[in-house]
């Protein structure tokens, strides 16, 4: 699924994302930073990629559950009921090591060790 639209244009100006799993344990969350996000786009709208520094619980529940949704937002898009606008993004991820995903990260960030990798399934806005 491509990401279009309102909620692509909240994506381009997203401050930050959270990023959320389940595990044994619940629920999980973790957040990046929208730029490095945007520092990574591909060409294809269907895919989000994340440079992934630590994230190893998140990389733990999606061995087991590989499903995963983001929280974006930003005061810079109108929203429906006023100023500010947010999405929520959901799809298949996992932490990629090696290959296009990881090298790409790596070679943008010297902090990451890979990429958490993620296929867009749905889009939603949200507020």
């Amino acid at each position: 699924m491509q990401i279009e639209g309102k909620c692509k244009e909240v994506l381009d100006k997203t401050e930050w994302v959270a990023i959320a799993t389940c595990g044994d344990n619940g629920p999980h969350i973790v957040a990046t930073w929208g730029g490095y996000v945007r520092a990574l786009k591909t060409e294809d709208s269907g895919i989000i990629v994340i440079p992934a520094g630590f994230y190893n619980i998140t990389e733990a529940n999606l061995k087991k559950n590989n499903l995963v949704e983001l929280l974006i937002a930003s005061k810079q898009v109108q929203g429906t009921n006023g100023l500010g606008q947010g999405c929520s993004i959901s799809g298949k991820g996992e932490i990629q090591t090696t290959g296009k995903f990881a090298d790409l990260a790596k070679s943008k960030f010297s902090w990451a060790r890979g990429a958490l990798v993620i296929t867009v399934e749905k889009v939603s806005t949200q507020l």
